[in-house]
């Protein structure tokens, strides 16, 4: 369970968790378990510390972190899950990201475990939001009712949901978390990592485990521990990948967004003067190839597919609604008054990730820390401005200019000034690893053109080691931060292949994240909710499984036996493996 976390809008889903879980009779024990959780951050740290042996560490609590230390849970290993931040949930918590989804999900094409979270974050609302009847009634409640997913939540419940499942394993003692913790060093001796060294809120602590799983939003544990791995993207020599580019660029990484959450108030001005930087932000036009159309603060953006200017709709007055499609104010909107009771209805809220928050100026999770923190300070400004145009200047429909109304939301941000916690991770390291996959692997027309076959008769490539399936609408690439406008390419339902998590040399490190083996093109897909899940709970169920079995995870995936059987265990823990 999580410990430490903010206090604002965290108290509730304190509760809220142990409820879901099945624990309300804990709720005695509740400052004791936070206690325990953080003992071994508060003693003997330092110089001559003792150290923690654990079977699996966990470094990076996001959706994959998470996935995978309830896997390996499950498979009887005794787990450390660090992160960084006070939040649990990465993309969808913290950064405030909505799932970006499949349309079969409700269903299959995930694990049972990723419709399980879903589930407990519709129970959440159920049991304490005032839902109206019909809401209440309706299965597969969408919150907020936006329309990019069929769950678009506000973080505090996703965070709910996720405290809950953990829950159980700490009550237990399978299970510690430790909040506030980073990785400072590993000790790598004859391609085994030996013990890594955490920064906790008591001090450094070093930590031995037989299996180090690499959760990091930014893949840092892999480069401490010097593994192999690729930044920006590839040259087309390399992956063969049809629109790769002629040569590397290390640097080509996509922009990172700093989300923020907006509520309007019909009637009310909240214009203040301009933020730092607004003059700035207000006359930058993005230097891309395909060209931007014009400033970035605009409502015209470049079509991900034809590279041709297209402009996009918004407005949150519920009057507009019906005639514009699509809408900005309802794409990722996670509070919708009309799911509500008519006793209680606070305002429609939305969750702002949109091209023109789109950071461009550097890489807001570089492994630079100066250069980290001086790109974040400029993706919170980014946003800000963004704001103050969409209250003051931003065009109308009806030909006037600005919503003074729209005030940031920090209770639906569940943060003290309405911006998400931490920035929005698109893209991070990725290890080289036994499989990479690629472009050719899931794109139609690449297949159809390998197979002979028109692209609607074309399949992904099918994978004799598969441990999950993935899939979105499209290959999404949003702009990145060394010049390439926006891409969308077509997307096969595909297969992930476990060589994807084997890294080429390091015997004991597992990748869980946006750090697996995909390209910089075929990180579009992998970097999706449900994909980083079950690519996290592959992990845990391997490194729980090669531990029991006292193999390392390389062997599983090499002797044929073995990889049935983990594909088996995947498979009765509710892991689709193929598509129907």
């Amino acid at each position: 369970m999580q410990t430490g976390a903010p206090k604002v809008a965290r108290a509730p889903a304190r509760r809220e968790l142990l409820e879901l879980a099945g624990l309300g009779a804990a709720l005695a024990w509740l400052p004791g378990l936070a206690a325990a959780s953080l003992a071994g951050c508060r003693a003997g740290h330092g110089a001559g510390a003792e150290e923690l042996q654990v079977d699996v560490l966990v470094v990076g609590g996001g959706l994959g972190g998470c996935a995978a230390a309830l896997a390996a849970c499950r498979g009887g290993a005794r787990v450390l899950l660090a992160e960084e931040s006070t939040w649990l949930g990465g993309q969808l918590t913290s950064q405030a990201v909505p799932p970006d989804e499949h349309r079969a999900i409700e269903t299959h094409g995930s694990s049972r475990s990723w419709r399980e979270l879903r589930t407990r974050v519709r129970e959440h609302y159920r049991a304490r939001w005032p839902l109206s009847e019909r809401a209440r009634a309706r299965e597969a409640l969408n919150p907020g009712e936006g329309w990019v997913s069929r769950l678009c939540c506000e973080p505090d419940a996703a965070l709910a949901a996720l405290d809950a499942m953990l829950a159980p394993h700490v009550a237990e003692g399978r299970l510690d978390v430790w909040l506030g913790s980073r990785p400072l060093r590993a000790e790598v001796e004859r391609d085994h990592v030996r013990r890594v060294v955490l920064q906790t809120p008591g001090g450094e602590r070093a930590v031995r485990a037989r299996t180090f799983v690499d959760a990091c939003e930014d893949g840092s544990l892999s480069s401490l521990c010097g593994a192999e791995h690729r930044t920006g993207s590839e040259a087309r020599a390399e992956t063969g990948e049809p629109h790769a580019a002629e040569r590397a660029r290390p640097l080509n990484v996509q922009a990172g967004t700093w989300v923020m959450a907006l509520a309007h108030e019909a009637g009310a001005d909240h214009r203040t003067a301009a933020p730092e930087g607004y003059a700035r932000w207000r006359a930058f036009v993005p230097e891309l190839d395909p060209p931007w159309p014009g400033r970035l603060l605009d409502w015209t953006t470049t079509h991900p597919r034809t590279a041709e200017p297209r402009r996009l709709e918004f407005s949150p007055l519920p009057a507009d609604e019906p005639a514009l499609r699509p809408n900005l104010w309802t794409y990722r909107r996670v509070r919708c008054s009309t799911n509500l009771d008519e006793r209680a209805v606070p305002r429609d809220a939305t969750l702002v990730n949109w091209p023109q928050n789109d950071y461009l100026l550097g890489d807001v999770w570089s492994l630079d820390p100066l250069e980290r923190e001086r790109h974040r300070a400029g993706a919170r400004e980014l946003s800000l401005c963004l704001l103050h145009w969409l209250r003051s200047e931003a065009p109308r429909s009806d030909g006037g200019a600005g919503w003074p109304g729209l005030v940031l939301a920090p209770s639906v941000a569940g943060t003290p000034d309405g911006l998400a916690a931490r920035p929005y991770q698109r893209e991070s390291l990725r290890l080289v690893t036994e499989t990479t996959l690629r472009e050719q692997d899931i794109e139609p027309s690449a297949r159809a053109e390998e197979l002979g076959v028109a692209p609607e008769d074309a399949g992904a490539r099918p994978f004799a080691d598969a441990v999950g399936v993935g899939h979105y609408g499209e290959i999404d690439l949003h702009p990145t931060i060394d010049g390439d406008n926006y891409r969308s390419l077509g997307c096969l339902p595909f297969q992930l292949p476990l060589g994807m998590l084997i890294p080429v040399r390091l015997e004991n490190l597992l990748p869980a994240a946006k750090n697996v083996g995909s390209t910089h093109i075929t990180n579009g897909v992998c970097r999706l909710h449900p994909v980083e899940w079950v690519l996290g709970e592959v992990a845990g169920t391997l490194a729980a499984a090669a531990l029991r079995r006292g193999l390392p995870a390389r062997a599983v995936r090499a002797r044929p036996a073995e990889l049935a059987q983990l594909q088996r265990e995947l498979g009765a823990a509710g892991v689709d493996l193929a598509w129907p």
